[in-house]
């Protein structure tokens, strides 16, 4: 089904209209129920608050642990604590709405064994429910309520960052006559094809943010003020077309050279570009395809991940065939010297012990993806899982045969915990050299909500470990002295991982744990080397809070946003990598990016190949766009 613009159309008013009803509803409930008030900032005391249930007021503290955390980062006045509130509100408004859309989308692919929530109260799985459960879960409303947490606690598994009911932006939950609104609109029959779209996900992303509130933000300041903004600001959703067209031309071309073109991509990605006569040299060895990484560093909602998934399962069945025709170890994995790979037939028992395999680890080893909308984390998420139930499913792979996805590479640039008690709390039961680690990595991430990739963490922890971990005096390392990031790493993420379940931890400890583990995650993903990077990168004045910081960065890339991200991606390529990007046009022409034309473009890479788009092919977006692929050359 083509997503014409009637269809979006049709699809942004739906949108428009259940974030409208959600933000209400919470507003309510925090209003009313747990006494937060979003128009005036004022906290009521829990001791006031004496018609809660034990699990209301276990909510209403978490709430305001949540409210607390959030403040730690920013300036704890009025103002600043109405903004946290209506953050949150707009957190927990978005995060019913996907996780009620993701619900919607397994029920057209097959993933659920009964429509769960097309059909509402009304499913035959929620009537064997309340026939199992009796009148113990109270009347119905209640009743399909907790059915649904049952779901969202099973899905959790796998997505945490959707289906996660106890993460900060899950905590509430509409109550019955808003719930049947929300799913009727859902449920309407001008959207209901849409769900079996795997597009969907992405325009609701797109559409969560109204076009008004964009303009508001630009009339109000020229340059992005904050994180939120800078994100808001720079969300277009990227055509299918623009999708293919760059990744045909990075990640398909780059196999197809490989091969010496004797791939099945030829055919595949319709728009590679290919010379009729064209026949390059084949390596000698192909790359193992466990070895490929891919990144998207403004992901969204991973729309270019979704088509590269397509050609790595392609690029997967090729390599299976290549070594049995070449035998074990003819598959390179030099790139990859740690992973410990063996050669496929060593791993798998044979071809479709292997073919099953192979969407779990496209997630696990191929795609990467960040962005500084945490909404991002929740949407790529479930995006690249079910692409690959969807992979599954097209194969005849039961269910129950499918093997457990694990969380990917998709990783939101969320602040660094800011409690200063917290910090000191957990530091105090870290060796003494660890907790200067931890401590000066926290204030290396500083400024991640609006840098993302463009935080150059990976050249600074060299130094940054030898400051700790170097002894005085003798001139020589000792063996603790050489100790590896890696191994630094792992000691503060089991200490982490215990500090959050101590007893004693409060749900802000937790929540200040969980950001700090989030943050090495991304210095983990920063630390990589890639082979192909697409974007859609945001684009324009820098920042108000970044301008320096970025400036001093990236002197030849520094008065454009577009152009530093392109600098940042060839500094995460590998040589010979290619980085495909759709961005405004003016970048090669005017005088103002001469020096990024010289030393960049035409100085570390290579230009391969070039659309000029023109105007209106991003949603929303006045920019004539080019998209274009890069090859480093040094």
């Amino acid at each position: 089904m083509a997503f014409d613009q009637s269809t979006r159309n049709r699809l942004q008013k739906l949108v428009s209209d259940c974030r409208k009803l959600l933000s209400e509803e919470f507003s309510i409930q925090l209003q009313q129920t747990y006494g937060i008030d979003p128009h005036s900032g004022a906290v009521a005391g829990l001791d006031r608050l004496t018609h809660l249930s034990d699990r209301d007021r276990q909510t209403a503290q978490l709430l305001r642990d949540t409210l607390a955390h959030y403040l730690a980062i920013d300036e704890d006045d009025n103002d600043h604590c109405i903004a946290a509130i209506g953050r949150i509100i707009r957190e927990q408004a978005f995060t019913v709405l996907n996780r009620l859309a993701a619900l919607l989308m397994m029920e057209a692919r097959g993933l659920l064994a009964a429509a769960v929530v097309s059909q509402g109260q009304q499913s035959q799985a929620f009537e064997l429910y309340k026939m199992v459960s009796g009148s113990s879960l109270g009347e119905t409303g209640e009743a399909y309520r907790t059915f649904l947490f049952s779901l969202f606690d099973e899905f959790a598994i796998d997505l945490p960052a959707l289906f996660d009911r106890y993460a900060a932006q899950g905590r509430l939950f509409p109550r019955e006559p808003a719930l049947l609104e929300v799913l009727d609109a859902l449920n309407h029959h001008e959207i209901q094809p849409l769900w079996a779209e795997d597009e969907t996900i992405g325009w609701i992303y797109q559409y969560f943010n109204s076009k008004e509130e964009r303009k508001a933000m630009r009339d109000a300041s020229q340059a992005p003020r904050n994180s939120r903004e800078l994100a808001v600001r720079n969300q277009f959703f990227t055509p299918r077309y623009v999708v293919e067209f760059l990744v045909d031309n990075t990640l398909g071309r780059m196999w197809f050279n490989a091969t010496g073109g004797q791939t099945a991509l030829r055919e595949r990605c319709q728009y590679l570009l290919v010379k009729p006569d064209e026949q390059p040299q084949a390596s000698p060895r192909l790359r193992d395809p466990r070895a490929l990484k891919l990144l998207d560093p403004a992901c969204g909602s991973m729309h270019f991940g979704l088509y590269a998934f397509d050609l790595f399962l392609q690029i997967y069945q090729e390599a299976w065939d290549w070594e049995q025709a070449h035998g074990p170890g003819s598959l390179d994995v030099s790139t990859q010297p740690n992973a410990g790979l063996l050669p496929l037939c060593q791993t798998y028992a044979d071809r479709d012990a292997y073919r099953r395999d192979v969407p779990r680890l496209i997630v696990e080893h191929n795609i990467y993806g960040v962005d500084i909308d945490p909404r991002a984390a929740q949407i790529a998420s479930l995006a690249l899982w079910l692409r690959a139930q969807r992979a599954w499913h097209d194969t005849g792979v039961k269910a129950q045969q499918r093997p457990d996805v694990g969380r990917g590479h998709v990783v939101p640039a969320v602040a660094p915990p800011a409690e200063r008690e917290l910090r000191e709390q957990f530091s105090a039961n870290l060796d003494q050299r660890d907790a200067v680690l931890f401590e000066k990595t926290l204030q290396l991430l500083k400024g991640l909500p609006e840098l993302g990739v463009l935080l150059q963490v990976e050249r600074d922890l060299p130094s940054l470990i030898r400051q700790v971990y170097v002894g005085a005096g003798t001139g020589l390392f000792a063996a603790e002295e050489q100790e590896s990031w890696e191994q630094a790493e792992s000691r503060l993420r089991t200490a982490l991982a215990e500090f959050a379940q101590e007893a004693k931890c409060t749900y802000q400890g937790q929540l200040f744990a969980q950001d700090a583990l989030e943050g090495l995650r991304l210095i983990d993903l920063c630390r990589e080397v890639f082979d192909v990077v697409v974007m859609n990168p945001p684009f324009g004045a820098l920042a108000f809070n970044t301008k320096d910081q970025l400036s001093k960065a990236y002197p030849r890339s520094k008065n454009d946003l577009l152009a530093i991200m392109v600098e940042r991606a060839l500094e995460l390529l590998r040589v010979g990598g290619r980085i495909g990007a759709v961005t405004a046009r003016t970048c090669f022409f005017l005088p103002s990016f001469l020096k990024w034309r010289e030393e960049i473009v035409l100085g570390i890479a290579r230009p391969e190949v070039m659309a000029d788009l023109g105007i209106n092919v991003m949603d929303d977006a006045i920019v004539e766009a080019a998209a274009y692929v890069l090859e480093k050359q040094r």
